[in-house]
């Protein structure tokens, strides 16, 4: 019997409760004009966001960071199940060319009544408990700028 074991550092798990509803949680995501003015890092300002929003889709975003250097990220919608999930492929690549392995991104949207969401993102794959801490700050700002974007529009 072969048993497969996750690597440790090889996950990341984040939740936060939006003031939303749920639709209004999804289309953020999957709508390109919402996605290109808040999917960033806290303090990254985006360059561009391209999205084909369905199974085996491509989306594309580049971004520039603090100290002036431009990154790409990309991948490959895996599922969207609207409103509440959606799956996607994660790809970075820096400003030196150096690629990074492909990981895993599920958005869950919980309908908690009362124009309120729970967003979770699951982020995994990671080969390095480093590469996980890296992508935990980037999410957590980035996820920070959806709820302004959210609680501000």
């Amino acid at each position: 019997m072969n048993v497969m074991l996750k690597p440790v550092g090889s996950e990341l798990v984040l939740t936060r409760e939006l003031k939303a509803p749920r639709e209004r949680v999804f289309a953020a995501w999957v709508d390109v004009k919402q996605a290109s003015l808040w999917w960033a890092p806290r303090d990254f300002t985006p360059l561009s966001c391209e999205m084909d929003v369905r199974p085996g889709g491509i989306w594309r975003r580049r971004m520039r960071s603090p100290s002036g250097d431009v990154i790409l990220k990309h991948g490959v919608y895996r599922e969207i199940a609207a409103p509440e999930r959606l799956a996607f492929t994660y790809i970075t690549e820096n400003a030196n060319g150096v690629v990074d392995p492909e990981t895993l991104v599920s958005v869950s949207l919980t309908d908690l009544g009362d124009n309120r969401t729970r967003l979770t993102l699951w982020h995994t794959a990671f080969e390095t408990e480093l590469s996980r801490d890296n992508h935990r700050g980037g999410w957590t700002g980035g996820l920070e700028r959806l709820a302004d974007f959210i609680e501000n529009n």
